[in-house]
Order: C-alpha cells, then structure tokens, then sequence
C-alpha cells in the first residue's frame, strides 16, 4: 500500500481556498496543494440536483497525514459538509515522491 495520496477537497470561492490551503501548508500537513479554478459541480444535496461553482484543491500528502488535514479542512470551511477525499498514489516520479515525504515528514 502506497504511504502517498492525493487529497479532493472542494471550496466555494477561491479566497476560501487560499485560506483552507495555507492552513494545511502552514502546519506542514502537506508537501504541495494546486488550487484549481473554474470547477462547475453538479451534485445532491438534501433531495434536490444542485450545481455550483467551485474551486478545487489538490493536496499531496502521505496516508499518515489524513486525518490531521481533514481536520485542518473541517475547522476552516465553510461547507455543512466538505468534500474531503483521498485517492492512493500507485507511482511517481522517484525524486518527486522523495521530496514530498521529506517535505512532510519535516513536521514530525
């Protein structure tokens, strides 16, 4: 099992973003967070089709670090209930993978 993953979490205006961004990068909690703008989602949300303009954020960390971003995101957004998800990085460039767990790990 990969000790990489990518975090999804999406934002409802970019000054939202920059903020929940720089709360996980001040701590440390990640090695690296793309903002991406323009996102249109389209979604549930209490019984009725939504669509909205996000922002989303891209945040390379290791699976050690989960919880303690999800956290960071949590007391930060805006959302009733923020999207946070976690997919496993399966590979990557060897030099980068060793950047983002010393980047990361410079926080133990």
């Amino acid at each position: 099992m990969s000790q990489f993953v990518v975090g999804f979490v999406t934002c409802s205006t970019r000054a939202e973003a920059r903020q929940i961004t720089r709360a996980i990068l001040t701590k440390k909690l990640a090695a690296c967070v793309n903002i991406v703008n323009g996102l249109e989602s389209h979604y549930w949300w209490r019984g009725k089709l939504e669509r909205a303009r996000e922002c989303l954020l891209l945040v390379k960390t290791t699976r050690a670090r989960i919880r303690a971003v999800t956290s960071a995101v949590k007391a930060a957004h805006g959302y009733e209930v923020p999207e946070v998800i976690f997919l496993p990085v399966v590979a990557g460039e060897r030099r980068y993978l060793k950047w983002l767990r010393n980047s990361v790990r410079a926080n133990d």
